[in-house]
Formats: C-alpha cells, structure tokens, sequence
C-alpha cells in the first residue's frame, strides 16, 4: 500500500466485515500501531473487545496472542522460564506468549499485581529480562489489554505506573439498535463468521515503513504549545490530584502524528489533539476525593480542562472540514 491512509482504510474495512459500529476503537488501534504504543480496551461482557483485538491482527499480519489472566497466572507464564531438559542435560529457553506483535492481556486487571508488573518492562523497552538473560521482542509490538468495568470483584486495580504505559484507554460502547439488527443479519446469514474471514491488507514490513512516514508529520510549534497547555491543566486542575505525566505530553505529539497521516494530512491540527484528549488523559488523570464525592467523572473533568484551554488558529492550522492532501504525499515525506 501507497500511504498511511491506505493502510488504516484497509484495515478499517476489513474488521468491519465481520464486526459494526466502534471504528473509533479500529482507529485507536491503528494509532498505537504506528506510534509503538499500547491500548487499554474497557468495555461490558459481550461486547466482543477480544475479538476486535484477532480480527485487528488478522488484517495487520501480526503474529497474535492471548493471556488469560487470572490470579494464578505467574509472571514467568507472561515472559517465559528456563526448562530443564533430561534427554539433553541442559536447560532450554522457553519463550512466553509475550514474544508476539500483538498481545492480548484479557481481562487484565484479574492478575495479581505482581503478574501486572511483568508487563511493564515489555511495555517501555520492548524487551524482557529471563534469569538475567535480556530478550528483545518482535518489532512491531504491541500489548491490548481488556478490562470490564462492571465487575470488580476478584479484581487488582491497575496501579498508576501501569496505567501510565498505556498510550490510549479506549471503551467498546454498546451497538445501537440499527448496528445490533445488522449484526443479526450477518450472524444468521453466517452463524460462523469470524477472523478466518478476514483478509490480510498489510505485512509488518508496511507498518514498520508507516511508522516512519508518521514521524515526518509536521507539527507546528503553536500545536505544541497547545499540547503543552492541555497538559499543564490536567496538573493545575482544583478536581485533579495528581494530573497527565510528560509520557502523556509524547502521546499528544505521537497520536497527532499518525491520526493525521491517516486522515491524509502532511501537518498535525488542534481537532487532532481535542479528538485524543480523553483517550490519552482519562486513564492518567487521578481524582481529588472532594470531585469523586460530588460524582465528577473522569471523562467531565477532561471535557472541562480541554475546554478551557484556546486553541491556536492560523492558516497552518485549519480544522477538519479544510481540504486535505489525498495521502499520496505522506508516505514519500
């Protein structure tokens, strides 16, 4: 494929053959995928979040995984162990599920912290550590973890160290009545739809090239400062206790990037940064226990720092609704 707007539409279209509705989430992923960066899926039983996840590596090529988590699951279950091997008299390298491009961490927040933590370091440097020896992973890499929001019982709360690694948070919202009725036409057309009916649009070596056209996406120096703004409010905030990291300050610039590239635009413009707002920050974001008390959601008190903060008007900076290259361009920057 020509350019990076080729490759989200590819993908776009390929997942919606067998699942509606949430192309926020299909974007979300693609984001991430060019950004090096992971994504926290949220969302009620049912709503097919693991799914999306299969479906979305079908159409990438990604070498795909799935954890299980639960609270026996062991850290050396994630990373992999050293097996004694009688026959030969020798130990052997026994690589985890995590030495994947994407994996999958269903239902996340069921693992013991401990088991949690072994993410961490995959997560940030793209390798993991067994018994001393340092393993690179796969490039790309990528982590889904899936949580459900409902059912906390039997449940580890993501420490903010952890939270602080996902690039996005991103919620799997219930289909409309329309969207359900299609879904029942495809299902009882064919009770057996699934990922083996979608096609692969992309290989690895494509995202690794899209990965770098994205980084050539110009960012104006006013974006930025907007960027930075939006930040600072998050700390400043009088509903916030602890506000945005500067690793959410790189995911603003990132996320603009390749959201930008996919939409076929050489530049970043501030409906990027406004569009990845709750995403990047809602995760990050730790109440005051005055704004728990009084019922503000995470999601509000975004909306309220956004909103506050004016963004950069020019004639660099046009909105959404200006006319954009047609993508061609941003693949031979």
């Amino acid at each position: 494929m020509d350019s990076v707007n080729e490759i989200y539409t590819g993908i776009r279209d390929e997942v919606q053959k067998v699942l509606i509705s949430n192309e926020n989430v299909v974007e979300g992923f693609t984001v991430a995928l060019l950004t090096e960066g992971h994504v926290l899926l949220e969302g009620v039983p049912g709503v097919a979040k693991t799914t999306m996840a299969n479906l979305f590596a079908r159409a990438t090529g990604l070498d795909y995984r799935r954890i299980q988590m639960t609270p026996d699951v062991l850290p050396a279950d994630i990373t992999g162990t050293q097996v004694y091997r009688e026959n030969a008299g020798e130990f052997e390298l026994q690589r985890g599920p995590v030495f994947a491009n994407l994996v999958v961490a269903d239902e996340i927040n069921r693992a013991t912290p401990k088991t949690q933590s072994a993410l961490l370091e995959a997560m940030q440097e793209q390798h993991v550590t067994i018994e001393g020896n340092t393993l690179s992973l796969p490039s790309p890499f990528m982590v889904i973890a899936t949580q459900n929001p409902i059912e906390m019982e039997g449940t580890f709360e993501l420490p903010e160290a952890q939270r602080d690694r996902f690039q996005f948070k991103l919620t799997v919202d219930l289909p409309t009545f329309d969207e359900e009725h299609e879904l029942l036409n495809r299902f009882d057309a064919n009770p057996n739809l699934g990922p083996d009916d979608v096609t692969q649009m992309v290989h690895p070596e494509d995202v690794l090239q899209a990965r770098q056209a994205v980084t050539r996406v110009h960012v104006d120096e006013k974006v930025k400062e907007y960027i930075l703004d939006v930040v600072a409010a998050t700390r400043e905030s009088p509903a916030v206790e602890y506000g945005a990291s500067p690793r959410a300050t790189l995911a603003f610039l990132n996320a603009g990037k390749a959201r930008a590239a996919i939409r076929g635009r050489e530049y970043v413009i501030p409906d990027d940064v406004k569009s990845l707002a709750e995403k990047i920050l809602a995760h990050r974001l730790v109440l005051t226990a005055d704004a728990e008390l009084s019922g503000q959601s995470v999601s509000e008190v975004v909306a309220e720092v956004v909103d506050g903060i004016e963004p950069p008007e020019g004639s660099s900076l046009s909105s959404e609704s200006a006319p954009i290259s047609d993508g061609s361009d941003v693949s031979r920057m």
